[in-house]
C-alpha cells in the first residue's frame, strides 16, 4: 500500500532538497484533455536536474509515496493523472527544458525531458537539420512525454515513431538512482537495451530526464497533394503505386473521410477546404525530396497514372508552400472539429495495411446493429494507424449513448484484434486501456511485463495504476 504525500512529507522534501522544489497545485496538473478523469490533489515537485529528481524519487520510495510524471499534459489515455488513491507527488519537468547540445555532423541533438517538441524541432532547424517527430500538440507536448508514450504522428511512414528517433536516455529509476545512458551511438550491442524498455513505458519503469535524439537532413524540396479516391482499397493501392514511383520521398500518407470535412464546415468554417463538395474519401500525400525532380512533377506523374488505373477521381497539387500548409491545416484541424462535435467513443487503432479496407466495412456494419451513428475514420494510412471515432446523429446528445459507449468500443476492438491489429496505436495504454491490455494481449507478454515492473519498481511508486494495473494484474 502507498502512503499519501501529506504536509509532513512536504516539509521533509523542502528540508532535504530545497524550498523551491515544490510548486503550487495549479488545476492543469490534475486534468487531461478529454476530461475522463480528475486527478487526486497531491504535491507538485519541479526538479531542476536529474540529481534533484533522483532525490525526490528516493525520498518517495523510502516513504512509499506514489510518483506521477507530468509533461505537457497532452496525453489522451490518462497516463498523466491519478484519479484514485493516496495523494501522490506529481513530478513536472517544466524546469528541465534545456537543449544541452547539438551535434550537426552526427545528426544528434541532446535535450532535457521538459523541452517541448516544437523547441526541439526549432533547435534542429537552427543547425539545418530536421527532428522528424510531428504532432498537432507539438507546441505543448514535451519530448520526455513523447518518448514515454512512444508518440507517432504524421511522419512515421518515413521516419518512424519516437522510439526510432532516440539514440540514448538519461533516466531516474524507482530506487532513486540515475541511469546515464545518453549515448549517441547507432550501434551498441552491450546487452539488454534499456532505452527501448523505457520508451513506451509511460513512466512506470523510470522517469526520463534527457534524451539523445536522432536528426535527419532537411528535405531540399517539399510538396503535397490532395487526391479524391473511390474507397479505402483505392487509397491503399494508391499508396503502393506512390511508393513504387517515389520510394522514400513520401513523408506522410493520410486518409480522410468526408465526415471529417463536414465536421470542419460545421464547427470551423474558417478552415479553407480544397473541394466544393466533400468527397467520401481522400488522401493527403506529403513529399520531401532532394535537389532533383520537383515534387510537383512527381505528384503530377502519379496523378496521371493513378487516374488511368481508376485510383483517383479528382485532386489538387499544392502550387506553393502556403497551399501545402492549407492542406495540412485541414488534416490537423479534424481532431479539433471532432472534439467540438463530441464523440460517443474514440479509437486509436492500427491494422495490417491489407486489412484496413475490410475493417472499415466490417466495423461499419457491426455498429449499425446498435443504431444510427456518424463515423469519422481518418488517420495515418501509410503506417496502418486509424482514428475511428463514433458520433451521434445531428441533434442527438452523445450522453444518450452513455450506456452503450463501452459496448461500441468493445465491438470495434474485437474486430481489430481478430484482424491482427492493435487497440493502442500511438496514444499508449495509460489508465484508459489497461483493461484492454489484459483482454487482448498475449498472456506470456503480460507475465513478462509484470515481472519487469516488479523488478524495476518493487514498491510500485512509479505512475501507479497506469499500463499494467487493475485487471491486467488480477488476471495473471
Amino acid at each position: 500500500m502507498l502512503n499519501p504525500a501529506d504536509d509532513a512529507f512536504a516539509t521533509h522534501l523542502r528540508t532535504t532538497i530545497g524550498a523551491d522544489i515544490l510548486r503550487p497545485l495549479a488545476p492543469h496538473y490534475l486534468q487531461e484533455p478529454r476530461g475522463h478523469w480528475q486527478g487526486v490533489a497531491g504535491l507538485v515537485a519541479a526538479p531542476r536536474s536529474a540529481a534533484d529528481l533522483a532525490q525526490v524519487v528516493r525520498i518517495c520510495a523510502e516513504a512509499r509515496v506514489g510518483v506521477v510524471p507530468f509533461g505537457g499534459g497532452t496525453g489522451l489515455v490518462g497516463g498523466q493523472v491519478l484519479p484514485v488513491g493516496p495523494a501522490p507527488v506529481i513530478v513536472s519537468m517544466e524546469r528541465m527544458r534545456a537543449i544541452r547540445a547539438v551535434y550537426a555532423v552526427e545528426n544528434v541533438l541532446v535535450a532535457e525531458a521538459g523541452a517541448t517538441l516544437a523547441e526541439v524541432q526549432a533547435a534542429a532547424a537552427g543547425a539545418d537539420r530536421l527532428f522528424a517527430l510531428s504532432l498537432a500538440s507539438e507546441g505543448t507536448a514535451q519530448i520526455g512525454g513523447n518518448l514515454a508514450t512512444n508518440a507517432g504522428g504524421v511522419q512515421v511512414l518515413r521516419y518512424g515513431n519516437a522510439r526510432d528517433l532516440c539514440l540514448g536516455l538519461e533516466v531516474v529509476l524507482a530506487n532513486g538512482t540515475i541511469w546515464h545512458g545518453l549515448k549517441r551511438l547507432r550501434k551498441d550491442n552491450t546487452g539488454y537495451d534499456l532505452r527501448h524498455l523505457m520508451i513506451g513505458s509511460e513512466g512506470t519503469l523510470g522517469l526520463i530526464t534527457a534524451a539523445s535524439l536522432r536528426l535527419h537532413p532537411r528535405p531540399a524540396q517539399t510538396g503535397a497533394a490532395l487526391f479524391c479516391v473511390p474507397n479505402p482499397q483505392a487509397a491503399l493501392d494508391l499508396l503502393g503505386l506512390a511508393q513504387t514511383q517515389m520510394g522514400g520521398a513520401i513523408s506522410a500518407f493520410e486518409l480522410m473521410h468526408g465526415m471529417g470535412l463536414k465536421f470542419l464546415a460545421e464547427t470551423m468554417p474558417q478552415i479553407r477546404q480544397p473541394f466544393a463538395a466533400p468527397p467520401e474519401w481522400m488522401v493527403l500525400i506529403d513529399l520531401g525530396t532532394g535537389q532533383g525532380t520537383p515534387p510537383e512533377t512527381l505528384l503530377e506523374t502519379l496523378a496521371v497514372d493513378a487516374m488511368a488505373r481508376g485510383l483517383i477521381t479528382d485532386g489538387v497539387i499544392a502550387a506553393s508552400t502556403g497551399q501545402r500548409q492549407e492542406f495540412w491545416a485541414v488534416r490537423e484541424s479534424i481532431p479539433l472539429a471532432n472534439r467540438a462535435v463530441g464523440a460517443i467513443a474514440s479509437h486509436d487503432i492500427s491494422l495490417p495495411l491489407r486489412e484496413i479496407p475490410g475493417f472499415i466495412q466490417r466495423a461499419g456494419q457491426a455498429l449499425a446493429g446498435f443504431g444510427g451513428f456518424r463515423i469519422n475514420c481518418f488517420g495515418h494510412l501509410g503506417d496502418g494507424n486509424l482514428h475511428y471515432n463514433i458520433f451521434p446523429e445531428p441533434g442527438v446528445a452523445r450522453g444518450a449513448f452513455a450506456n452503450v459507449a463501452a459496448d461500441l468500443t468493445r465491438c470495434v476492438h474485437d474486430i481489430v484484434h481478430e484482424l491482427g491489429g492493435s487497440v493502442s496505436a500511438e496514444h499508449g495504454i495509460g489508465r484508459l486501456k489497461s483493461d484492454d491490455l489484459a483482454r487482448y494481449s498475449d498472456p506470456v507478454k503480460l507475465s513478462a511485463m509484470r515481472a519487469i515492473k516488479a523488478a524495476l519498481d518493487p514498491v510500485g511508486i512509479l505512475n501507479p495504476g497506469a499500463v499494467v494495473s487493475g485487471a491486467a494484474l488480477s488476471q495473471a
